[in-house]
């Protein structure tokens, strides 16, 4: 089928943003932030982590977080929980959080250093976990199953590169398990928390799944950007699925994210979400997100988090359309700051140096 696959975007900044960034970040901010980001018309948020405090002490707050946010009509509230217990206290919020769609999948990480270093177990725990996990799918009936790469579906800074060959050979194995079950394998995922994804090789890769497993039409890519290449790796995606995929995106507003456990820290940044919304609505596909409330949330997340993200969107502003062009006769703009002009208008640059000696005016624009 011709066109663009359908896009389901979660926005990451509350739990894989906050996660990383300093544990003293006072709840109410956290409500703010929250609160501003249902208000930009994105469509999934994930809320946070029902997790144990000891090793992720920024989401100690979760349940005063998630009683005192003011959630949208229409907006769906999502969680990360990894276990029972985490089940069971995020299921005294649901409503508002959205329920859990029981799905079925089995996954491994490639590296087994980052394995054992993010979960406590190795790959070979991981791939005996399989059986289970399909044998509980056939006792419920389940039609359809799931198979997923986790954390390190391109590349491993403890061991390097895996090879499409690798890739393959592991998916074959999870893919072969579901078929002798009788579940047609629909889902597949790939997680890059190490940012080794190359948008020839996610080309590359979904291409193969397209032509070896045609059932297969839900893709979720969850690509950290810490070099740079995964808004490029999403459009590579976008060039090779079509209108009858659906393709599963997770971003965090201003590239707010990072991972502990794979050496990069903060550094394991996401794709900024307004970076993508902004590159999604130049290529025809719509979003319903107002890209300007977007980035004046991404401002307020700077000012709660205390530094600079990371994205480009929210510095140099979107592409300005129709009465949203810029002053022809604007002074020099040096800095990021006089650079918030495209939002907060001329106090941005007031003072700036100013050259023209006449007001600039051209044919390319006779109104001015």
């Amino acid at each position: 089928m011709a066109g663009y696959p359908t896009i389901m975007h979660t926005e990451e900044g509350m739990r894989d943003g906050l996660q990383i960034e300093n544990a003293d970040i006072p709840v109410a901010d956290k409500i703010r932030l929250l609160d501003a980001l249902s208000e930009t018309g994105l469509k999934e948020i994930a809320v946070g982590s029902f997790v144990s405090p000891k090793w992720t002490p920024q989401m100690a707050c979760i349940d005063e977080l998630v009683q005192g946010f003011h959630p949208k009509p229409g907006v769906r509230y999502t969680y990360t929980a990894l276990n029972d217990l985490g089940l069971e206290r995020a299921n005294a919020y649901t409503p508002p959080l959205s329920p859990k769609a029981t799905q079925f999948n089995t996954k491994v990480d490639l590296c087994d250093v980052f394995a054992q270093r993010n979960n406590n177990r190795t790959q070979a725990q991981q791939i005996e976990a399989w059986s289970k996990v399909i044998r509980h799918a056939v006792s419920q009936g389940v039609t359809e199953g799931g198979i997923s790469l986790a954390s390190n579906a391109w590349g491993s800074n403890w061991t390097g590169e895996f090879s499409l060959d690798q890739r393959m050979g592991m998916l074959d194995r999870m893919h072969q398990l579901w078929s002798q079950a009788g579940i047609p394998v629909t889902r597949i995922d790939f997680s890059d928390a190490m940012s080794w994804n190359m948008p020839h090789q996610v080309e590359e890769q979904l291409t193969r799944i397209k032509e070896r497993w045609p059932l297969i039409k839900d893709f979720n890519l969850h690509m950290h950007n810490g070099r740079g290449t995964a808004l490029a790796s999403v459009y590579a995606a976008l060039r090779v699925l079509d209108g009858g995929d659906i393709l599963r995106l997770q971003t965090a507003i201003g590239g707010m994210a990072g991972c502990p456990y794979c050496g990069n820290g903060r550094a394991a940044m996401m794709i900024a979400t307004e970076d993508l919304m902004h590159m999604l609505e130049e290529m025809g596909i719509h979003t319903g997100v107002d890209i300007y409330r977007l980035i004046e949330v991404v401002w307020m997340a700077e000012e709660i988090v205390g530094h600079s993200l990371y994205g480009f969107v929210s510095k140099a502003g979107p592409r300005p359309r129709y009465h949203k062009l810029y002053p022809m006769d604007m002074p020099r703009i040096e800095t990021l700051e006089q650079a918030k002009h495209f939002i907060l208008g001329p106090s941005a640059y007031e003072g700036a140096a100013s050259p023209w000696r006449e007001p600039i005016k051209s044919f390319q624009r006779p109104k001015g």
